[in-house]
């Protein structure tokens, strides 16, 4: 039943998944190599630390990119929002027509990565982990699911749909390994069985 659900969100649907999703055993080897430290407070913290949906091409921001990039049969108007298409959310296993309803995810929230790390970045550097698109770090899904997630690590939040726990779980540990963030003891707990579930 696990691999059924989980090829409903990888597979399922013609949208596309995030780039650099790593396979099991290297994603079990990068969440061992994670360096395991208490979170830091939110003091200074704020959204405008990470700029982010920053022009990607043309008028094209990122946000956008990642909608044309996971949905399905997308249509853009002249200033490249996205006027038509699906978009599968492979948190709650649902489809969307509308780009009003769907929000794209920082997988490693935000604050999440302040409180991990990202604190002492520069600017610069929090703006490109705001804006990676090179790594499993952005994906589009329902709106009401991602402010239900918030800034919770994994061991607070899981998306609804069991079967993408795995894939959830690479994708979260791969942009804590991309990014040199740390992760709590209890973070680290809830990824191994999630990992363990693949």
């Amino acid at each position: 039943m696990l691999a059924g659900a989980v090829s409903i969100g990888v597979t399922g649907s013609a949208s596309a998944t995030p780039p650099g999703i790593p396979d099991t055993g290297t994603a079990k080897s990068e969440l061992a190599a994670l360096r395991v430290a208490p979170e830091g407070p939110m003091t200074g913290y704020s959204r405008e630390e990470f700029p982010h949906w920053g022009t990607v091409s043309g008028e094209c921001n990122t946000r956008e990119t990642v909608l044309k990039r996971d949905g399905t049969n997308v249509q853009t108007n002249a200033s490249c929002a996205a006027v038509s298409g699906s978009w599968f959310s492979p948190y709650d296993g649902k489809t969307y027509t509308a780009a009003s309803d769907v929000d794209i995810d920082h997988v490693i929230p935000l604050a999440a990565a302040w409180r991990s790390g990202a604190k002492a970045w520069t600017k610069e550097r929090r703006t490109q982990f705001a804006n990676d698109l090179a790594n499993p770090q952005l994906i589009a899904v329902k709106d009401s699911v991602n402010q239900n997630k918030g800034d919770k690590t994994p061991d607070a939040w899981k998306p609804p749909v069991q079967g993408y726990w795995c894939t959830y779980a690479k994708m979260w540990t791969r942009s804590k390994a991309k990014w040199g963030l740390t992760i709590t003891q209890a973070e680290k707990s809830a990824l191994t069985s999630m990992l363990g579930g693949c």
